[in-house]
């Protein structure tokens, strides 16, 4: 099960949600995949994770996003 890849603990990256085993957080998985590197090269760069653990990090963050709270962004000028 996908879901049980994330997890926070407040001793762990400041408690923002890793990948269970790792330090490597979900921000910084989206970070790579925004900046436009591919899954491939992303596993290439961190040997522990897996196609399963990015999958889980992009559902946790689809999940977050669909909660109620609505998140403005400003517009570029």
């Amino acid at each position: 099960m996908v879901e049980k890849l994330i997890l926070s603990n407040p001793s762990v990256m400041m408690g923002k949600p890793v990948i269970a085993g790792t330090r490597i957080t979900v921000e910084h998985i989206l970070e790579r995949l925004a900046a436009g590197e591919t899954v491939e090269q992303i596993l290439d760069a961190h040997p522990r994770l897996t196609k399963d653990a990015i999958q889980a990090a992009l559902d946790f963050a689809v999940k977050a996003l669909k909660a109620d709270v609505v998140y403005p962004v400003a517009e570029s000028a």
